[in-house]
């Protein structure tokens, strides 16, 4: 194996001033061809370690991972109180984050290493929502996962049918997505035609894929060991079966 990365610089959508975008693409050298790629969507705090890891371990797999900036200008920030404000003003204007989710998967798909036949999204936090509402723009991708997403609707996203792949790993006591907006997310997934499926982990929060996110510390969040390694092999499966 033989893991490589390469920044990439893209643009918004039509007439998004908050670029340039700055996305690392993870892939493995030793592998030829065209493969699938997955875009990877990070949480609030923007492009971090952490979603560049989860770039790397999808290239380990075989795929190109590439991890992407939704703020524009690759910022990313440790600052809680910076962080929820900028995730503020973008949760604010939906149709500015769904077209900047549609404009990293155009470039994701550009690539000359991907088969842009077969693509596929992640996110985590925020980016689980960004995944979600990728989704509903109608795109034509084969798959998104959302680890401890936000699960609201969209109500800027156009009246079309879903036509991908949803995959929602959730824990039960998420206070950010209480049992009432599960159920309303399914329905408007039935109602849009979505092939939508959702694992939830019992006495298990918000942020349960992140070690950061100690037990405790904030009621409804934490690590959790168990929920994290059972959502990524859920997602690992997910994927062998959309890109057969």
């Amino acid at each position: 194996m033989d893991l490589r990365s390469l920044e990439i610089r893209y643009d918004g959508g039509k007439g998004d001033i908050g670029g340039p975008f700055i996305g690392t693409l993870h892939w493995d050298a030793e592998l030829e061809g065209p493969r699938p790629g997955v875009l990877v969507a990070p949480a609030f705090r923007g492009r971090a370690q952490f979603e560049e890891q989860r770039a790397q371990e999808l290239a380990a797999l075989g795929y190109v991972g590439f991890a992407i900036d939704y703020y524009g200008q690759g910022w990313t920030t440790t600052d809680m109180a910076e962080a929820h404000a900028a995730k503020a003003r973008l949760d604010a204007d939906r149709a500015l984050l769904a077209a900047r989710m549609v404009a990293a998967f155009e470039t994701l798909k550009a690539q000359v290493l991907v088969d842009a036949e077969r693509t596929a999204a992640i996110g985590y936090c925020l980016g689980g929502k960004a995944v979600l509402d990728l989704a509903r723009e109608g795109v034509d991708i084969g798959g998104v996962v959302a680890f401890h997403g936000i699960l609201d609707r969209a109500e800027s996203a156009p009246d079309v049918t879903i036509p991908t792949e949803v995959l929602v790993l959730h824990g039960w006591d998420d206070p950010l997505a209480k049992p009432e907006s599960v159920v309303s997310f399914g329905q408007e997934m039935s109602e849009r035609g979505a092939r939508w499926q959702l694992h939830a982990y019992g006495h298990t929060g918000h942020s349960f894929t992140n070690p950061a996110a100690t037990p405790g510390a904030q009621p409804g969040f934490g690590f959790d060991v168990k929920a994290t390694a059972r959502s990524w092999r859920a997602m690992v499966d997910f994927m062998a079966e959309i890109f057969r």
